[in-house]
């Protein structure tokens, strides 16, 4: 019961576990794809460093290249801050989230990487033309500009955000293009190009220049009003440091004395080159490779600064998120850790507190159905019903939930069963009074009718008549032993008890009296021992019933014997073996059962009133009794075992030669044979009831006569009388009371018993 209870609420624990396991793994899963979104930004933020500092590296050798000096410092150093680039890239890298998408663009850079040395070492040579060497530079910048479009983790629009990132890449990039191409267009000598090739430049330089718009337009599109207010802050401030440049340089060119034509603003410049002004024309407007450089430049460098703001707002955003997730993700396991263990201790101690009550409640019922109740039973069958308590002590729960009235209930069937025990026993005990009245009211005519056959055997000197009167006097013997019988099934005692112990060998006598057919029973072996005088009239009774049931079960013509012996350990042994009809083995486990246990007075106690009146007998004494089959071929034995308790051993008392005979058959019963052995296990009880291993069908052999008896003081009891005889009559009277009632009356047969 405990278990179940504690898995019915174990249920919503789990449940509550699982869903909180749920919350807490998307809590993780959460912090999982915010830290692998800061890994992103930290590879978008070193890929558009890596990627700015590819095309401005190629921005800055245009010059220096064109006038053969490879070696410059501008490009020494430009090509070693791309190649620091470089490796924190491959370090963010490292660290970044393994998937395709990531994979695919890490993998176009790898490419674009490879043909990067070549690029640095034919640029601006005729192995790599002016715009050749300016667009090759793609193959690395636009893998690095692309990898801008995996941000965007925790924004409202992802593809929107990479989008405008990417579109400030793509206008940086073409800025780059146009300081590149233009810077080229006004530092080389356009007579040593090849036929065509200035077309191309200008081409390309228009191209890229009409590409920076349509840049801005998508960053105007995917941006936000911030990020375009941040814009046009930029660019702003790149035309106040453009103003200030071209003042510094007036100034400082008035101050030398040189003459100098300030160049006009950038958007200006560009249109000019486009329109294919030569340089000569160009130079008159003040347009020069090193004006326009510095010009475009702040252009460049405003992009930049928006695209460092970019990345450096995502990371910053997804750093936020990931310690958001992470401090989230710690705080939901805490909570679905606590109240799952505050549920658990809950659901636990609920169950405990339960399933205690339940094993109390159980405790209690089995407690009052197989003691309590059961032993109040009995003591209303024992005494008087009226001076027992029959008040029921309440189980020990005092909830009022579902247990408690449970509990309420089986107090309810508790004290109903007690009522109707309580009825059932003042029942039993009207019936045992009104059992006991009747007895007490034929006693009296009995004992009249018994002293008027009496004293008509007394004055009668015709045998057949005497012979009459005996059978009349047999008859009322029996009748006055059914009273008795009354008197014991209603739980009476005898009215008066022997006065003083009395000799077995005329406790004996005095039972052989009580039956009919006296004359068939025998004794050998009695010992010299005395009843104590409270056990004499009960175990006249007891006896005369086991004598009759021999003597009416068994054929005419046989005798009953009755021995006796004293057992090493005091107490003494009666046997009374018949040649009746015998019992089924079946039967003997039933009378041995009643007998030791008498059962309660029913309607089927009419049927073995001697069974039941000896049960009862022998229970107020200790006595021991059993029947089992005969040793002969037929026939039964009644083993009564008298208790030391009631016996008395006289000093000058000396073992027989069948008590030290029994004592020897008693020590070699383990040598017995296996066949003997099995009959015994299957015929007797087992256990210490003081018969294991005492066999009495084995004292002497079928087909044995039984040795004669010594000469005692029963040898005139034994003799046959001649019909008529009065000594019959006085031997049959034999003993009577002292001073209380005649203990020579007892009951009829046990009818069915054999």
């Amino acid at each position: 019961m405990a278990r179940r209870l504690r898995a019915v609420l174990l249920i919503p624990v789990i449940v509550a576990l699982v869903l909180g396991g749920v919350r807490v793994k998307n809590s993780v899963d959460t912090w999982q794809a915010a830290d692998d979104a800061v890994r992103v930004a930290e590879l978008v933020q070193a890929a558009n460093k890596y990627a700015s500092d590819a095309i401005n590296e190629r921005d800055v050798a245009v010059i220096p290249l064109l006038k053969g000096e490879r070696t410059a410092a501008a490009v020494v150093q430009a090509r070693r801050t791309t190649d620091e680039d470089a490796k924190a890239f491959d370090r963010a890298v490292d660290r970044m989230p393994q998937n395709s998408g990531l994979l695919r663009r890490v993998g176009l850079v790898r490419a674009g990487e490879k043909q990067l040395p070549t690029v640095r070492a034919n640029a601006f040579t005729s192995r790599l033309s002016g715009v050749q060497t300016e667009e090759s530079y793609h193959l690395v910048q636009h893998p690095l500009m692309e990898i801008s479009n995996e941000l965007g983790f925790g924004s409202n629009n992802q593809a929107s955000f990479g989008r405008t990132l990417y579109a400030i890449s793509l206008t940086q990039a073409a800025e780059s293009l146009i300081r590149s191409i233009g810077t080229h267009l006004l530092a080389e000598d356009r007579g040593t190009l090849a036929p065509g090739e200035l077309d191309t430049q200008l081409a390309s330089f228009r191209s890229y220049a009409y590409l920076e718009k349509v840049a801005l337009q998508e960053y105007a599109g995917a941006g936000t009003a911030d990020d375009m207010a941040r814009l046009r802050k930029a660019l702003a401030a790149a035309g106040t440091r453009g103003e200030q440049q071209r003042a510094d340089a007036t100034a400082k060119a008035k101050a030398t004395g040189r003459s100098y034509v300030a160049p006009p603003d950038l958007d200006k410049m560009t249109s000019e080159i486009a329109a294919g002004r030569t340089t000569a024309q160009l130079a008159a407007e003040g347009i020069t490779p090193e004006s326009f450089f510095a010009a475009s430049t702040l252009g460049f460098d405003a992009y930049r600064s928006i695209e460092v703001h970019l990345t450096d707002t995502a990371l910053a955003g997804t750093r936020d998120i990931a310690d958001d997730a992470r401090r989230d993700a710690v705080i939901n396991a805490v909570l679905v850790l606590a109240s799952v263990l505050v549920a658990f201790l809950l659901a636990a101690w609920v169950a405990r507190t339960m399933s205690r009550r339940m094993r109390r409640l159980t405790a209690s019922a089995i407690e009052i159905a197989g003691q309590r109740l059961p032993a109040l039973i009995t003591r209303l069958s024992r005494a008087v019903p009226g001076q027992v308590d029959s008040r029921v002590a309440p189980i020990p729960i005092t909830s009022t939930d579902e247990i408690g009235e449970v509990a309420r209930a089986f107090d309810h069937v508790h004290r109903e069963a007690v009522r109707l025990a309580a009825e059932q026993a003042l029942l039993r005990g009207n019936i045992n009074t009104i059992f006991t009245n009747l007895s007490r009211r034929n006693q009296s005519l009995i004992e009249r009718q018994l002293a008027l056959i009496t004293d008509l055997e007394d004055h009668e000197t015709d045998p057949d008549q005497l012979e009459n009167l005996f059978r009349l006097d047999h008859l009322a013997t029996r009748v006055r032993r059914n009273g008795e019988n009354l008197l014991v099934l209603g739980g009476e005692k005898p009215a008066h008890q022997w006065d003083r112990p009395l000799p077995l060998i005329d406790v004996i006598r005095a039972a052989s009296s009580e039956v009919e057919q006296y004359e068939r029973i025998t004794f050998s072996g009695v010992p010299e021992a005395e009843i104590h005088g409270r056990a004499v009239t009960d175990l006249v009774h007891l006896l005369a019933e086991l004598l009759e049931n021999a003597t009416s079960f068994s054929s005419p013509h046989s005798e009953v014997r009755v021995t006796a012996a004293h057992l090493p350990d005091g107490r003494i042994m009666l046997e009374i073996h018949d040649r009746g009809i015998g019992l089924p083995a079946e039967d003997f486990a039933v009378i041995n059962r009643k007998l030791a246990n008498p059962p309660t007075v029913d309607a089927d106690i009419s049927q073995h009133m001697g069974l039941f009146v000896v049960g009862r007998l022998a229970g107020r004494h200790g006595i021991r009794v059993q029947l089992r089959p005969g040793g002969e071929q037929s026939g039964t034995t009644s083993l009564v075992m008298l208790p030391d308790t009631i016996t008395y051993r006289t000093s000058a008392e000396e073992p027989d030669a069948e008590t030290l005979a029994l004592a020897a058959v008693k020590e070699a019963s383990s040598r017995r044979s296996v066949s003997a052995a099995s009959f015994a296990t299957q015929d007797a009880p087992v256990g210490s009831d003081g018969f294991h291993g005492y066999e009495a069908w084995t004292d002497r052999r079928a087909d044995t006569p039984p040795p004669p008896p010594p000469p005692s003081h029963d040898e005139e009891f034994r003799k046959p009388r001649a019909k008529g005889a009065r000594s019959r009559r006085h031997a049959r009277r034999a003993p009577r009371q002292e001073g209380g009632a005649d203990v020579s009356r007892s009951a009829p047969p046990w009818g069915t018993v054999e």
